[in-house]
């Protein structure tokens, strides 16, 4: 069992140095330390040696729980290990370039922004993709910017966004930012959007449909060639969240589908450790009639040189500083040329593979709520369980195994979202199954073994709603806390 570390303060002793040098026994033109400027005043800061520093912080770092440590399958956010030569090759000097670097001298940095662009039309077949926006949410909101600028230039200035009701939490935010009122379309029993139902919601006022598509219940939006014909027929777009494009990777592309504006997860489908609020990066692609409304910069081949063009009169302008973020688009490009033409189809297979494995092995011990055949990830419910969804999830905990979503999709009670991605083994799974059927038989016989876990970590359950109220992290000298 790991416990937590003593607090740094407690730790502290005064006299204690994390240096063991003095300004005068350095002269070379390397290191140079004013005595006059290092700080006396050390703001209650704690005292300690260096070794002990170093140790603290490397405990406090063992408490976390990662993909490198553990199975962490967190539904629709795709935490799956990323392959360690990426994130070498990102760290590589020469991409350690500063953003106004003159452009010769950077031509292979903007060679690897324009292979990573023409890569991603023909993963797609969109028209034209930017890479500026900084994360999925990001790629959202600049999509429906797009559309509401091409509505404009035709003097169309529509008012609502459809949004079904098993889309991603972000996609009303996005569409209530770019300027759109939301209405909401409900789920067939099948988990999916229907023509029928959409029809009843259509009229001049609707701009687009965002569509999460697999849905948040892992569910293939089957109808949606149907659905982007009736929207095209009123005058409207269909934006495409494609959080879960590593669901059907290389072997659908949502372009031939009628989808008019995309984003992409750089950070979850092509390659770049996700969480922690950064960095991410979210492509935007659009057809055809789009390609003149997207924001700047853009790389251009001119000559046999890539140059940026920083001003477009026709599309949104700016949405992020210099190119986006350059490094998490090193990733996704190494990440594709690794895998090669001929692997990025086995992404899809092995994370719909591994979904309904999962989806096999607890099928009689979980309420499946919707029947549908499912890709990406499986939803169960706590239905006729003695204990609750959050029960299980902290139980998990006490087996070293990250817990799944909890509570999401909100169409489904006491929701448990499972993905498993496609980069864990079938001993893996088997593990997570079978400690699910353990959690499952305790759930039935000892309940109250849920109820009060997890057990074994290094912090008990907490009262959330008390910490939410009355959040007190602030260390005080000679406090308790």
């Amino acid at each position: 069992m790991k416990t937590l570390p003593e607090l740094i303060f407690n730790l502290s002793k005064e006299g204690k140095v994390g240096y063991s040098y003095s300004a005068g026994e350095f002269s070379d033109d390397l290191i140079a330390i004013d005595s006059e400027k290092i700080r006396e005043d050390t703001a209650d800061f704690p005292q300690l040696s260096e070794v002990e520093i170093v140790r603290h912080f490397t405990n406090l770092s063992h408490l976390n729980h990662s993909v490198d440590s553990g199975f962490y399958p967190l539904g629709s956010c795709t935490m799956k290990y990323n392959p360690k030569i990426n994130e070498k090759i990102a760290g590589f000097e020469e991409f350690s370039t500063h953003p106004y670097s003159p452009h010769h001298l950077v031509q292979g940095n903007l060679e690897i922004i324009e292979t990573l662009e023409e890569w991603l039309i023909k993963l797609t077949g969109m028209a034209a993709f930017t890479l500026a926006p900084a994360a999925g949410a990001h790629g959202e909101f600049v999509g429906m910017q797009v559309i509401r600028k091409y509505l404009s230039s035709k003097g169309d200035h529509r008012k609502i966004v459809l949004i079904p009701d098993s889309a991603h939490g972000t996609n009303p935010a996005s569409a209530h930012f770019a300027g759109y009122g939301i209405k909401e379309i409900p789920s067939n029993e099948e988990g999916i959007i229907d023509g029928g139902t959409l029809k009843e919601h259509l009229n001049e006022d609707v701009a687009a449909l965002i569509m999460t598509n697999p849905n948040t219940l892992g569910i293939f939006e089957k109808n949606i060639g149907e659905i982007a014909d009736l929207l095209h027929k009123n005058g409207s777009l269909l934006y495409m969240d494609g959080a879960n494009m590593n669901a059907f990777l290389g072997i659908v592309k949502p372009g031939d589908l009628g989808v008019d504006v995309i984003h992409l997860n750089l950070h979850k489908t092509f390659s770049t450790p996700h969480g922690g609020g950064g960095p991410g990066a979210g492509p935007v692609g659009v057809s055809e009639p789009l390609k003149e409304f997207l924001p700047v910069p853009i790389v251009v081949k001119d000559g046999g040189q890539y140059k940026v063009r920083y001003f477009d009169e026709k599309g949104i302008g700016r949405v992020k500083n210099f190119y986006g973020n350059f490094l998490v688009l090193v990733r996704a490009l190494v990440y594709l040329m690794a895998l090669g033409k001929e692997n990025v189809r086995k992404v899809a297979e092995d994370a719909v593979l591994n979904a309904n494995y999962i989806r096999q092995g607890l099928r009689n011990d979980l309420d499946l709520p919707y029947q549908s055949k499912i890709l990406h990830e499986v939803v169960f419910s706590d239905k006729n369980l003695n204990v609750k969804t959050l029960d299980i999830a902290k139980r998990l905990l006490d087996f070293g195994m990250h817990p799944f979503t909890v509570y999401f999709p909100l169409i489904v009670h006491g929701a448990m979202m499972i993905e498993p991605t496609e980069t864990e083994s079938k001993e893996t799974l088997d593990a997570f199954i079978a400690v699910m059927k353990r959690i499952l038989e305790e759930a039935a016989e000892t309940p109250e073994v849920l109820e009060n876990a997890p057990h074994y970590t290094p912090v008990s359950r907490l009262d959330e709603v008390f910490a939410a109220r009355q959040l007190h992290v602030k260390w005080e000298k000679g406090g308790n806390n």
